[in-house]
């Protein structure tokens, strides 16, 4: 039997994963935690073999809290479906690779054969979210959106150092270059130019 928790985070109502999974009688839903910070730490005590995150959020937010998922529980997997119309969900190219990507229109035999494979210790990202990732023009680097995020949420440098392994300079860095590459005047107004641009939600 395969453990599955869903993550979804609050104000969302896609398709319920939930539903969609319902037939298969080898995928056991353990239950369903909100897409936030403390995901990591509810999600130990339930032992998931495979997380899917359902959510609205951008890959910039999501990657953190999948890393820390990961470094929690090594044994599990991490899916995220996503729209491949919103740059900003698109497969990272360099970073994520701990992780994997499927669309959300996915049908539930597609999904369920995805959490087998995942079970069975493949990664998946879905092809048209690989080639429609490649096609994307993007300004700003993974690492650099998972910082703005984290700010964005409210991390001190110090908060965001400490989630993401870094030290408080590189953070700074990243924020420095992102205020530059975006023209903005500090960054408050980078968070709100790269969520008027679709890269942050």
């Amino acid at each position: 039997m395969i453990r599955v928790l869903i993550a979804r985070n609050s104000g969302y109502f896609g398709v319920e994963v939930r539903v969609l999974l319902s037939a298969q009688t080898d995928v056991e839903i353990v239950g369903t935690l909100p897409f936030d910070s403390a995901l990591a730490s509810a999600a130990e005590p339930m032992a998931p073999d495979v997380i899917v995150v359902d959510t609205e959020l951008m890959v910039g937010q999501v990657l953190p809290v999948a890393a820390e998922v990961r470094a929690r529980i090594p044994s599990c997997a991490v899916l995220v479906l996503c729209d491949p119309a919103k740059p900003g969900m698109l497969p990272p190219r360099r970073r994520g690779r701990q992780v994997s990507f499927l669309l959300k229109e996915a049908s539930p035999a597609y999904l369920a054969d995805s959490i087998r494979r995942l079970a069975a210790g493949e990664r998946i990202v879905h092809p048209r979210l690989q080639m429609a990732s490649l096609a994307t023009q993007r300004d700003l680097s993974t690492r650099e959106l998972e910082v703005l995020a984290l700010a964005a949420e409210g991390d001190s440098v110090s908060d965001i150092a400490r989630r993401l392994s870094l030290s408080g300079g590189t953070v700074r860095n990243y924020l420095s270059a992102v205020i530059t590459k975006t023209g903005a005047r500090n960054r408050i107004d980078a968070i709100r130019i790269v969520r008027r641009d679709g890269w942050l939600h």
